[in-house]
C-alpha cells in the first residue's frame, strides 16, 4: 500500500479567531473557506506542502450529534480536551517566540522531555492543544 496523510480534522467554534491564528500566527496558507457565520469549514495547510491540509470544522454540525453530545463536546473544547496535533519545525525556539509574540496562549515553554524530543505546546483559539517538535 502507498497512502499518506492527506487531511486532519481539528473543531472550532470561532472560525475567524482560528483562521487568524492559523493564517496570520502559525503562516498556514487558506486552501477553502466555505459556509457562512460560524457554520464554516476551513482549509489550511503549510505553505509548500499541498497534499497536506487540516480542516478546520464546526464539531456539532453533523446532525447524527445529540444535544448532550454537542454540550460534550463544547465541555471539552473548553478544557482544551477535545483535539490535538503535533507539529514539527527545524527552528523550535524561533517558532515558539513567534507563535507567543501572536498571541497564542503558551501551555509549555521549549523544554527538552525524558522520551527524547524537543517540543513547546499551544492552544489555539478553540483550546486545541498544539504542540510543536524540534526536527533533528
Amino acid at each position: 500500500m502507498d497512502l499518506s496523510i492527506h487531511t486532519t480534522v481539528l473543531p472550532h467554534d470561532d472560525p475567524d479567531a482560528s483562521l487568524t491564528f492559523w493564517r496570520d500566527t502559525l503562516g498556514f496558507e487558506v486552501r477553502s473557506d466555505v459556509g457562512q457565520g460560524r457554520m464554516r469549514w476551513i482549509t489550511v495547510g503549510p505553505a509548500g506542502q499541498p497534499g497536506i491540509s487540516i480542516l478546520l470544522a464546526p464539531p456539532g454540525a453533523d446532525p447524527g450529534i445529540t444535544d448532550d453530545e454537542r454540550r460534550t463536546i463544547a465541555e471539552m473544547m473548553a478544557k482544551g480536551t477535545y483535539g490535538w496535533i503535533l507539529l514539527a519545525t527545524a527552528d523550535l525556539d524561533g517558532t515558539f517566540a513567534k507563535v507567543r509574540d501572536g498571541g497564542a496562549e503558551v501551555v509549555q515553554e521549549p523544554t527538552e522531555q525524558p522520551y527524547g524530543a524537543r517540543d513547546c505546546a499551544f492552544r489555539d483559539p478553540s483550546g486545541n492543544l498544539v504542540r510543536i517538535q524540534q526536527l533533528r
